[in-house]
């Protein structure tokens, strides 16, 4: 299920390119522009600051979206074949998770190479600590999606609440402003969505000012890890109903 995923993705090379320009435009449009409008007031400039989100961003888009796979293989009778095949519900989702973990994870590597450009400075270790957070991160959000997509059976309804969920996820992580900045009842609906801590941990490996963290490193690990967990026990449940 990896392989065909894999081989998908390299064939679709306008989701590849559509899939990095969107981090880009919000990185030095929408960055470039706020950063005259606004001053983190942190030693740093206002791309410098939202680049661990953009890298969030990145993560979220097509995590999420690669389980629209789900949808296409409902539509042309693929799912079932898998369904009667004598494996484990739970493999077939963890091979759905683990496909748009290596997806995102590359296009997030991608992104993470321009952070020279940027005046941001990572060593070798920063580096393949951010690596490891964006897999647990990949995977945590695919996660999730895989969820959703059990509800859907066409892409129109299924692209609705996409965007309906995407959007609200990604301007309440933390990713363009400190979520302790945020109003208290936006405060708790951040503190709900996994992406928030995705961000922070980014920001911690990227970073490394602690005026910028909302949590602690071992806080953001262990909900993403936990949320994965939960949401590869769901899916996988949802799974086993459509016998």
């Amino acid at each position: 299920m990896i392989a065909r995923e894999f081989k998908k993705f390299i064939r679709e090379k306008s989701r590849l390119i559509s899939t990095l320009a969107r981090p880009l435009i919000w990185l030095f449009l929408i960055g470039g522009g706020m950063s005259r409008l606004v001053s983190p007031n942190l030693g740093m400039s206002y791309i410098q600051f939202i680049f661990p989100g953009i890298l969030g961003m990145t993560i979220l888009f097509s995590s999420i979206f690669s389980s629209i796979s789900i949808i296409w293989d409902k539509e042309f009778g693929f799912m079932k074949e898998i369904l009667v095949a004598p494996v484990s519900r739970f493999s077939v989702v963890i091979g759905k998770a683990l496909s748009g973990t290596i997806i995102s994870v590359i296009q997030a590597v991608i992104i993470l190479m321009i952070f020279p450009f940027l005046g941001i400075k990572i060593g070798i270790t920063g580096i393949a600590f951010t690596i490891a957070i964006a897999i647990l991160l990949s995977f945590c959000i695919s996660s999730l999606g895989i969820v959703i997509a059990t509800f859907y059976e066409s892409f129109e309804s299924f692209s609705v609440i996409m965007n309906f969920i995407v959007m609200p996820m990604f301007f309440l992580s933390g990713a363009m402003y400190p979520v302790k900045s945020l109003p208290a009842i936006l405060k708790i609906i951040s503190r709900l969505n996994p992406l928030t801590y995705g961000v922070d941990a980014l920001k911690h490996a990227i970073l490394k000012d602690s005026n910028i963290f909302d949590f602690s490193i071992v806080m953001d690990l262990s909900v993403l890890i936990i949320t994965s967990i939960v949401f590869v026990v769901v899916a996988g449940v949802l799974f086993e109903k459509r016998k």
